[in-house]
């Protein structure tokens, strides 16, 4: 049961959130096998001066080695 949370900064619109969130939920479908109907997917807006704290500490850096597209914004770890 794939739950997939996308955090960004405000300011996209509920168009193309949806929009993103359909090609989530297919690409979900078409390489892992999944129904539709097992598949959540929200997103959590964060403000950009509290994106090094909620998100590149403990999602990014924190979880270094899992990450299967690392971001070109932050160093890796030491």
């Amino acid at each position: 049961m794939p739950h997939v949370i996308v955090k960004l900064w405000p300011g996209k619109s509920e168009q193309q959130k949806q929009a993103l969130s359909d090609f989530i939920a297919q690409g979900v479908m078409n390489h892992l096998g999944y129904g539709e109907g097992a598949i959540s997917i929200g997103f959590d807006e964060i403000a950009a001066e509290d994106w090094e704290d909620q998100v590149v500490k403990p999602d990014i850096l924190g979880k270094w080695p899992s990450l299967s597209k690392r971001p070109g914004y932050v160093d890796p770890p030491a």
